[in-house]
């Protein structure tokens, strides 16, 4: 064997061998809500990190190949040294210390295009590398995001000219029921169209004879139900003007009550400057008897002569 085949076979003697040695767990698939903060969990084995200088985690979405969206690297030196991996990038950020083989990632306020497949890489010592990858499967209500009378044509070879369209939203994708004031509107009658991958819009023909009944835009799925009239019926009209006037009113008390405050203390104010400006003035008066008529006698004298 000659001097190059012994290296080589030696590095992948080494290599099989700390791959056999470490150790990478990650959850296979998560779930989550929309709105809600969510971990992917991934650790290895802390057991030999004293043997590597250098710690890189890295995060990667949907293509394993792709530039990681969340990168941090650190010394294994002392574990009483900052952690910068702890510095989070718009909503993500590592929660743990890579140091302690903590790898996970957390996402904050997760959203339904977080979806997706995301792979966590760990290097060391820019050499030794291990990957995993996590499902993460981000679950929403339905919301209507619009609901209007459009003229464009919403269906094709119909004759209509006026529609009534509403725009959802929600994973797994909802399913558009049209209501009446009077009856559930026929499915035919309207019409559906994929407009992403978590939203549709569906429109149904706006007639002028309906124009003065309440048509309900409502969307369905596993997780709930949205529900949004056209026109918006006179009960929630009367909701949003009596909120408004009551928030209107409780402004307008807490303005009066600054302003008086206000006026208090610059009342307070100014009778302490008048009160400080009158100084007061004292007299001594005796009150001794016969000093009194001393005083009295001399008087007469004078006058006398």
């Amino acid at each position: 064997m000659d001097q190059q085949t012994l290296y080589f076979s030696l590095i992948l003697i080494v290599s099989g061998s700390v791959s056999v040695t470490w150790k990478m767990t990650c959850s296979p698939k998560v779930t989550a809500s929309r709105g809600e903060d969510v971990v992917l969990n991934c650790s290895i084995s802390p057991d030999k990190l004293k043997s590597f200088e250098s710690i890189t985690v890295k995060w990667i979405a949907r293509d394993q190949h792709a530039d990681p969206f969340f990168t941090c690297s650190v010394r294994y030196n002392s574990l009483e040294e900052p952690n910068d991996c702890l510095a989070s990038i718009l909503q993500f950020s590592l929660l743990g210390d890579p140091r302690r083989g903590e790898l996970s990632l957390l996402i904050t306020n997760v959203q339904l295009t977080n979806e997706g497949t995301f792979f966590c890489k760990v290097e060391l010592d820019r050499w030794q590398m291990l990957q995993e990858k996590i499902r993460l499967d981000v679950k929403g209500k339905p919301q209507i995001l619009s609901l209007s009378v459009e003229n464009a044509t919403c269906a094709q070879k119909s004759s209509v000219s006026q529609w009534l369209k509403c725009e959802v939203e929600g994973n797994p994708l909802p399913k558009v029921v049209w209501l009446s004031s009077s009856k559930r509107l026929l499915e035919d009658q309207g019409h559906s169209l994929h407009s992403g991958e978590w939203s549709r819009t569906a429109c149904v023909p706006y007639l002028k004879e309906e124009e003065d009944q309440v048509i309900t835009c409502r969307a369905e799925n596993s997780e709930g139900h949205a529900e949004k009239d056209f026109p918006e019926s006179e009960d929630v009209r009367m909701i949003v003007i009596v909120v408004s006037v009551i928030v209107m009113m409780l402004l307008s008390a807490v303005f009066i009550i600054i302003v008086i405050m206000c006026l208090r203390k610059h009342r307070q104010k100014q009778a302490s400057d008048r009160g400080a400006e009158l100084q007061p003035v004292y007299s001594e008066i005796n009150c001794d008897p016969s000093a009194q008529v001393n005083s009295m006698q001399s008087r007469q004298k004078n006058m006398d002569t």
